[in-house]
């Protein structure tokens, strides 16, 4: 964007906005806007989330004149993992088929109590009825970096995983259900020089327990 304007339900209109950092890797980016008594977004928390909750997604869905939509449905998935037409893939989606379309990117996804739980990114072209949205929890923090060093660096160990499902535990005989299973490696990466294989299972870090796949990159994130 060359020019950015930020317009408050109020009437208010902002041009001198400044991005304080932008991550292409999540799709996210922090703006700045000096103003008073600016309106705030109670913000949830999307660990809590579970399959089968109601979810309303909030935007201007294809740019319609007339201010705001929104739409309803509830949570079909957590924790997945999308790849968009760049190559970026987005990790730690909530799954909807609250009707997500162009123009509710960037809007929030809110739970039944107006909380924020999610940030409107995506829908899956391959067919109709889903949508994704990035968690709040794993949204701010990125924004916590993005607005103390302007960009968001990563811990890298080079590799795909999935979380562990009883069906995979059972074929590959493990006792354990929980953990983050490696789907493939990059040749000579971190994982691959430590002696790591495809459909190792694993069940900590650094002293930290992973019981899904999300706890494994959200560690990454930190390091």
């Amino acid at each position: 964007a060359r020019n950015i304007m930020v317009t408050l339900p109020d009437g208010r209109s902002f041009t001198d906005v400044k991005v304080l950092g932008q991550d292409p890797r999540t799709d996210l980016a922090v703006l700045k806007v000096e103003g008073a008594n600016l309106p705030v977004a109670r913000i949830g928390d999307s660990d809590q989330l579970r399959v089968g909750d109601w979810v309303v997604a909030i935007g201007n869905a294809l740019g319609l004149e007339g201010g705001p939509t929104v739409t309803a449905g509830v949570l079909g998935a957590l924790g997945r993992s999308i790849q968009e037409r760049n190559g970026v893939v987005l990790e730690d989606l909530l799954q909807t088929d609250a009707a997500i379309n162009p123009g509710n990117s960037g809007g929030p996804l809110v739970d039944t109590g107006g909380r924020v739980v999610g940030i409107n990114t995506a829908i899956d072209t391959r067919g109709q009825g889903i949508g994704f949205a990035i968690s709040i929890n794993g949204a701010r923090a990125v924004f916590e970096e993005l607005i103390e060093k302007g960009r968001v660096i990563r811990g890298v160990m080079g590799v795909n995983v999935a979380s562990l499902t009883p069906a995979a535990a059972g074929r590959l005989g493990l006792q354990q259900t929980q953990g983050a299973i490696i789907v493939n490696l990059q040749s000579g990466s971190p994982a691959d020089r430590a002696g790591l294989r495809a459909s190792d299972v694993i069940t900590g870090i650094d002293g930290q327990e992973v019981k899904t796949m999300r706890d494994l990159l959200r560690y990454l994130a930190t390091k």
